[in-house]
């Protein structure tokens, strides 16, 4: 067994050796000892719902377990059993039809009525958005949290043959539509309107901002046959162009505009830097549009990616760089990407070997433990989920295990099926 499988088999192990049970079925700490809200126990960023994902990486290197099977079965049981009542793609219903199609249940039909059954005219509430910092019945805009998530959503459990889905689409595009803000590059889109707050700032890469609203946008417009859509996508893409730093060859977006100057200007993993950004490009190419601003859609993803490449990451140049290796802010996250656009597959595979030297063995398995050099003890406990723990990582891993071995499949998901 190879270095890549060996390291994911244990950290699996590891993984399993976490799962726990509550009155709803099984769950999973955020961290090694520690907790997580009842209310995200089933999603997928930390919560039980991500090993989803684990386990579909697993069925393209061997078959299940028995415990595995039975652990499939549990975490759609828990997921189809406890409805959410917040629409977020890590945690709430966008999670859950992501979660069920990686395990291929039964359920989705479901998920999208309750996503229609508590939309409104202008969008989804959401609890975590409200005074003083928000004007009273915020709506949310973004990807992670928000309507484009709900429209990625949308577009996976349409492909997934959803009923309601088509319905739902329409409803988060009029939102996005209705919420699109005109600026001298194109078009923009806020994490939340401005009508909603009075600080005027924007996100513009994937989790949190335009890079995600214009990719959702381009999927649903090549899905439904929605030229108005596309349009709005590649208007987004010129304006997120215009906010980027081109001046290497490369392709990388400020992590906040205006910037604050306590945070570093650029990032580079999935949710604020080009690791994520990159992922509108072939989203934009799916929908049939070819150029922006002047350059190939291809070209703009050929930089994007070489950013990444050149950034200096894994090494620990500095305190606070780079100081994580899961998905989400980190490592497996940006490798993970790389091999699933079949480029720089060997400073991918260099990356995996980075994750393989900093495991660290706990019992039967291994884990990883980040930082945060602001603590005074920078040292994080292990973290377990799939977008920030060893779940995430191994999942990377058993990837980076099937490439090395000249198999290049990658596991669809609802946030990369356009870019493998």
């Amino acid at each position: 067994m190879g270095t890549y499988r060996g390291t994911a088999e244990l950290a699996w192990r590891w993984v399993l050796n976490q799962i726990d049970e509550d009155d709803d079925g099984v769950w999973i700490p955020e961290f090694l000892g520690g907790d997580l809200l009842p209310r995200w126990r089933a999603g997928m960023y930390a919560g039980v719902g991500g090993l989803a994902h684990v386990l579909a990486e697993i069925r393209l290197v061997r078959a299940w377990t028995s415990q595995e099977e039975e652990l499939a079965a549990a975490i759609a049981g828990r997921v189809r059993a406890n409805p959410s009542d917040e629409v977020t793609f890590f945690n709430g219903l966008v999670s859950a039809i992501s979660v069920l199609t990686a395990l291929d249940a039964g359920g989705v039909d479901d998920v999208v009525a309750r996503l229609l059954d508590l939309a409104t005219p202008d969008g989804w509430p959401h609890w975590r958005f409200g005074p003083p910092e928000y004007h009273e019945g915020a709506r949310v805009l973004d990807l992670t949290v928000g309507t484009a998530g709900v429209l990625l959503g949308a577009v996976w459990a349409h492909r997934h043959g959803a009923a309601g889905a088509g319905e739902l689409a329409d409803l988060a595009a009029g939102v996005l539509l209705a919420e699109q803000e005109e600026v001298p590059g194109g078009l923009s889109w806020r994490m939340v309107p401005s009508r909603f707050c009075s600080r005027q700032r924007e996100f513009p890469n994937f989790a949190h901002g335009l890079a995600g609203v214009a990719t959702a946008l381009a999927l649903a417009g090549a899905e439904f046959g929605r030229a108005d859509l596309v349009a709005a996508a590649r208007a987004g893409a010129e304006h997120l162009v215009a906010l980027g730093d081109t001046s290497d060859g490369g392709l990388r977006v400020p992590v906040r505009v205006p910037r604050l100057e306590e945070f570093e200007e650029f990032s580079y993993g999935w949710c604020h830097g080009p690791t994520g950004t990159s992922l509108l490009w072939p989203a934009l190419r799916h929908a049939g549009v070819s150029e922006v601003a002047g350059a190939q859609v291809e070209e703009w993803h050929r930089r994007s990616l070489h950013s990444i490449v050149v950034s200096g990451l894994p090494e620990r140049k500095y305190p606070g760089f780079w100081d994580n290796d899961g998905r989400c802010c980190g490592t497996a996250g940006v490798g993970d990407r790389l091999l699933d656009a079949g480029q720089h597959t060997d400073f991918a595979l260099r990356l995996a070997d980075v994750v393989v030297d900093r495991a660290l063995p706990d019992g039967p398995g291994v884990c990883w433990r980040f930082l945060e050099h602001r603590n005074g003890d920078p040292v994080l406990p292990p973290g377990i989920g799939w977008m920030q723990g060893a779940a995430g990582i191994a999942g990377f891993l058993f990837h980076a295990d099937r490439v090395a071995d000249g198999d290049a499949r990658a596991v669809p998901r609802i946030d990369t099926w356009w870019a493998c």
